[in-house]
Parts: structure tokens; C-alpha cells; sequence
């Protein structure tokens, strides 16, 4: 009989993939990644949007008199003007708000004075021909983002609060570390990705990241209440160590995990490529990029992060450490029983001449546990 595909395997749980096996490997790649994230923190910073560094904004109309301005063209009129203003000052990329008679360019720069403000108006309508009341103009002061920011950590800290509270009411606190754990990295490397290349931080960014919180919390949920089920009992018996039985939770979660992610990240693809990319949203692109970024890292923590740091921890229970000794002792002593069956039989004897022993060998990682009937024992009745 043909062995199954992949695909089928992992819908049934048995891709037998060792992802908790390998934790040093992927607590080495975590590592080197939030090195990176911190590195660019203190190198390069963020690229603060208007409500968090403070500034001006100009809204030009993107018709006049019949003629459709490009967006090229204004960056490069109001960079011109702002800069005849105040040589210091600087812009930033132009956004396209709205579509057809309605559209109008956004561009942002450093904060101005009013007198300088009418010179580059005045500026403005020479070079773009556009009257000098379609041109509009809006002060933001960077105490109005420090309060954001100001909300935003205490709603972060009230969130995870609440999280450790019911994990370690709902599991236990090994478990809230680990949840814990996988939150602090996706957001770390979803920072990092912001800072790395350099995307805009906008309210529309923070509000994206107290989203991507709740998004990564459930799928570590689902593992974790997998990895309870299959570990409940678990020092009674012999057959698998603590990190065999979450490694096979994972691979029975792996698929709806996978599922999720993609059913979660099409739609907020769709906000990110169509609604920023194609209509030129620019506040879309602003919650579409940090979900979108968030999600991604959420899944892949929740696989390859959050089981393998409980199982790290789990393992350094006296009673889960005892456990996993006695299942290591028992396989080596019916490995070594194996050995020396080998030895005293016969030469002509073929493997079927040997008596089957059971759990001889460590389980595959993801295997399931095999059923067995008394019938089947020696001296049993059938």
C-alpha cells in the first residue's frame, strides 16, 4: 500500500515533523532575529509619521484647470517651497487621497511657523498654477502622538495583564511564560521589520499592533490546549517524554494553524496590495502593512517558538525531568535486550524469528500511539 502524501499527512496530524526536537535550532534563529530587530532600533530608529514627530501637512488638489498633477510632480513642487521656507525643513512621500475630481495629494513636512507656512502656499500656486484656497494646510503637534503612545503602552499592559491571569488560570504558569513569550517576539520582529525598512509609524500602525496581539494569542491557545490534552496523565506512563507528546500536539495542530493563518492573511492582504497599492489608501496601507507583517510572525511563533520554549520549561520540572528519564532508561534497556537477542540467535534466523517488542525505540516525532488488544498478548485470547 502506497504510503500517503504529505498533504494528507499533515491534514492527519502524522507529518511526523520534528519541530520540538529541534528548539535550540529555532531558539538560535529567535535569538539572532531580535539582535537584529534591537540593533536596528538603536542604529536607524523608526520613521515617525507626522502625529508622533510633530509638523505640517499640505493637501494639494490632484486636477487644475483640466490638468492632472502627478504625484512626482507635487512632491517635487512642495519640497521646493518648504525648503525656500526653511532651508532646515524636509517632506516626506506624497499619499493620494480619494479618486477622480475629487483626489488630492497629502504631503507631510517638518513643522513650520505661519509665516512660513503662506511663503510655501505662496510658492505653491506659482509653480502649480492651483488657487491658493484649494491648497489647504494642518499643524500637528507630537504631544498629540506622545499621548497616543501613552495610551497604547497602558492598553498593552492591561492586555497582557489579563492574558498571563487567564493562561495561568486556564493552563498553568509555564504556559503563560511561554504565550508570553511568543507575543514579546512577534512584536519585537514586527517592530524590527518597521524599523529595518522603514516604514512609516502612524496611529494606524499602533492600533495594528494591539491587533496582532489577540490574532497570536489564539493560535498559541489552540497548541496549547492540544499539547494539555495529549500531556495529561503523562508521568503515569513510560512511552513518551514530555517533549515527544507537544511535539506531537503540534504536528495534529500544524494543519489548522497553517488554515488560519492563510484564511487571516488574504483578506488583510487584499486591505494591503488592493486597497493601499491600487486605490492608494494611504491609512489602509498604514493597518493592512503591520497586520499583514504581525500575522505572519504570529503563526510562525505559535509552530515554532511558543511549544518549543514550553517543553524548555516543562522539562526542568523534577517531575517531568524524572518522567523523561524513565522513558530514556526503558528504551535503552530494550535496545541493549534487542542487542543481545541478536547475539545468541542463530544464523540462518530472520527478523520474524525474533519476538516483537514493543516501544523498543522512541516514537517518530508526531506519531500517534498504537492501539493494542489484550487479544494480541502472548498467551491472550483472541
Amino acid at each position: 500500500m502506497a504510503r500517503p502524501g504529505l498533504a494528507t499527512r499533515l491534514y492527519a496530524g502524522e507529518a511526523n515533523i520534528n519541530i520540538v526536537g529541534r528548539r535550540k535550532m529555532w531558539f538560535t534563529i529567535a535569538t539572532a532575529l531580535v539582535l537584529i530587530a534591537i540593533g536596528s532600533f538603536v542604529i536607524r530608529g523608526f520613521e515617525l509619521g507626522i502625529e508622533f514627530a510633530g509638523g505640517t501637512s499640505f493637501s494639494v488638489p490632484a486636477s487644475v484647470e483640466g490638468k492632472t498633477l502627478t504625484q512626482d510632480e507635487v512632491a517635487k513642487a512642495v519640497d521646493k517651497a518648504v525648503r525656500e521656507a526653511d532651508p532646515e525643513a524636509s517632506t516626506t512621500a506624497v499619499q493620494q487621497v480619494g479618486e477622480g475630481a475629487d483626489a488630492s495629494f497629502t504631503v507631510r513636512a517638518s513643522a513650520l511657523s505661519a509665516d512660513e507656512v503662506s511663503k510655501a502656499k505662496a510658492t505653491l500656486v506659482t509653480d502649480l498654477g492651483v488657487e491658493a484656497k484649494k491648497i489647504s494646510d494642518s499643524q500637528v503637534s507630537a504631544a498629540w502622538g506622545g499621548k497616543v503612545t501613552q495610551q497604547a503602552i497602558l492598553g498593552l499592559i492591561i492586555f497582557l495583564v489579563l492574558v498571563v491571569a487567564y493562561l495561568i488560570v486556564r493552563f498553568e504558569w509555564r504556559m503563560a511564560v511561554a504565550a508570553l513569550a511568543s507575543l514579546v517576539l512577534d512584536l519585537v520582529l514586527t517592530a524590527g521589520v518597521y524599523s529595518l525598512v522603514g516604514f512609516e509609524v502612524t496611529p494606524s500602525t499602533v492600533i495594528g499592533f494591539l491587533t496582532i496581539l489577540g490574532y497570536s494569542l489564539y493560535d498559541v491557545v489552540v497548541v496549547f490546549d492540544k499539547v494539555q490534552e495529549n500531556t495529561r496523565g503523562i508521568t503515569a506512563g513510560s512511552t513518551r517524554t514530555y517533549a515527544e507528546a507537544t511535539n506531537l500536539a503540534v504536528n495534529q495542530t500544524l494543519m489548522r494553524s497553517l488554515n488560519t493563518g492563510l484564511v487571516a492573511l488574504l483578506p488583510v492582504g487584499g486591505l494591503l496590495f488592493i486597497g493601499a497599492g491600487l486605490l492608494g489608501a494611504g491609512t489602509l496601507k498604514d493597518l493592512g502593512l503591520v497586520l499583514f507583517v504581525g500575522m505572519g510572525f504570529g503563526v510562525i511563533s505559535s509552530i515554532m517558538f511558543a511549544a518549543p520554549v514550553l517543553s524548555a520549561l516543562k522539562d526542568q520540572e523534577p517531575k517531568i525531568k524524572a518522567h523523561n528519564a524513565r522513558v530514556l532508561a526503558r528504551r535503552a534497556n530494550r535496545s541493549d535486550d534487542v542487542a543481545r537477542g541478536d547475539q545468541g540467535r542463530p544464523a540462518n534466523a530472520t527478523d520474524s524469528d525474533v519476538p516483537a517488542m514493543a516501544g523498543s525505540t522512541a516514537p517518530r516525532p508526531g506519531a500517534r500511539p498504537a492501539n493494542r488488544r489484550s487479544g494480541n498478548r502472548p498467551g491472550g485470547k483472541r
